[in-house]
């Protein structure tokens, strides 16, 4: 009702775009989200969020954006696995990148200042095969290494096929140096 009445009286059930930023939403409705029949584009960040729920009837979804809330695991995309093609998580209390498998047209995932302790977290990664364009400065696994180009090479390691790694295009180079056996 309120996104109605913030969009000139626009139906949700129509709208392509939905943004519900900074709205202080704590918990998610399923049967609310169901009606969403159209939107690709569904911004809850900034919001108190603290559980992913299912997301069914979302058919279209292309965007899903929940940076900035309180989730501390990713579940319940099954629904969504087919279409979502982007997830912004950055800035959540995320420790574990399970639950992102099942997203076979997954080509961003934005993780960056969340709990990630170890790059072989990574590896959880390996079946979204369309994945190019990644975040996750910001997380502990980086104090492994000693430098962000390193961190880079070590994230291509796990995930060779990316094109993007936290904002910056990837480098021959660093490809290059990511096959090669890492030194002792």
């Amino acid at each position: 009702k309120q996104w109605s009445a913030e969009n000139d009286g626009k139906s949700p059930a129509e709208a392509t775009d939905i943004n519900l930023c900074a709205k202080s939403i704590a918990k998610l409705d399923s049967k609310t989200l169901a009606t969403l029949k159209c939107c690709e584009k569904l911004s809850l960040s900034t919001n108190m969020i603290d559980k992913m729920i299912n997301l069914p009837g979302m058919t279209e979804l292309k965007i899903l954006s929940l940076g900035r809330n309180n989730l501390k695991k990713v579940e319940k995309l099954e629904d969504v696995a087919g279409t979502l093609e982007q997830l912004w998580l950055s800035y959540n209390q995320i420790a574990s990148l399970d639950g992102l498998s099942c997203l076979s047209n997954l080509t961003t995932l934005y993780c960056s200042n969340n709990l990630i302790k170890s790059f072989s977290e990574l590896d959880k990664l390996k079946a979204n095969e369309q994945l190019r364009d990644v975040l996750f400065i910001g997380n502990p696994m980086y104090s492994e290494v000693a430098s962000k180009e390193e961190a880079r090479i070590e994230i291509l390691r796990h995930l060779p096929n990316l094109k993007k790694i936290d904002g910056e295009f990837v480098k021959p180079s660093e490809l290059e140096t990511a096959q090669m056996p890492p030194s002792e």
